[in-house]
């Protein structure tokens, strides 16, 4: 049996086995859709590169420490992965875009509102929107799509409806049944997002 015709599942088992070609047939197979979905994103080829070779060696990883579970959607799978890096990606850039005393006018150091901050109120802000990102991935492709744009990404909805090739009143109903269909699943998970 060629190995190129082999299901994902055949393929990763093969890997796992110590046959490295089986990757690259996977690699190979899934390549355009996973760095389209990348590049989509972030809009810039060379970051895509790098979190495009990220989403591997993470894929590779899991494979290895038997994380993944074949139900037929190996493609998603890594497609989650990735998309997670990005978010990921976006989070540093906004961390490391922080305001020096001085750009401020006044000893941000020394304000009551900043001091207050405590590690659990970090734990719980992080676990939140851990919370919301897995939630991210219920929703169906085209409110995912729009949500991950606007709220990751800071495009505009004229910007989105250019990117996903909608116009602008379907890409703000995406939004809106995004946010109907995530408050929906708070609710059936019980989940509490608040501080």
């Amino acid at each position: 049996m060629k190995t190129c015709v082999l299901s994902d599942n055949e393929l990763v088992n093969k890997f796992v086995r110590g046959d490295q070609s089986s990757l690259e047939i996977l690699i190979t197979r899934y390549r355009k859709q996973i760095y389209s979905y990348i590049v989509l994103l972030v809009k810039n080829q060379h970051l895509a590169e790098d979190i495009f070779q990220d989403t591997f060696i993470k894929v590779i990883r899991s494979l290895h420490e038997g994380r993944y579970r074949d139900d037929g959607k190996f493609l998603a799978w890594v497609v989650r992965i990735a998309h997670n890096l990005v978010i990921d990606h976006f989070r540093r850039e906004k961390q490391m875009n922080s305001v020096s005393n001085k750009e401020f006018g006044m000893d941000i150091f020394n304000s009551k509102r900043f001091a207050t901050k405590t590690i659990e109120d970090e734990i719980i802000h992080e676990q939140i929107e851990e919370d919301i990102r897995n939630l991210v991935d219920y929703l169906p492709d085209d409110q995912r799509e729009v949500l991950v744009l606007r709220h990751y990404c800071g495009l505009s909805f004229k910007e989105i409806a250019d990117q996903t090739h909608v116009s602008i009143n379907t890409a703000l109903g995406r939004m809106r049944y995004a946010l109907i269909n995530l408050r929906k699943l708070v609710k059936e998970k019980n989940l509490t997002l608040s501080v």
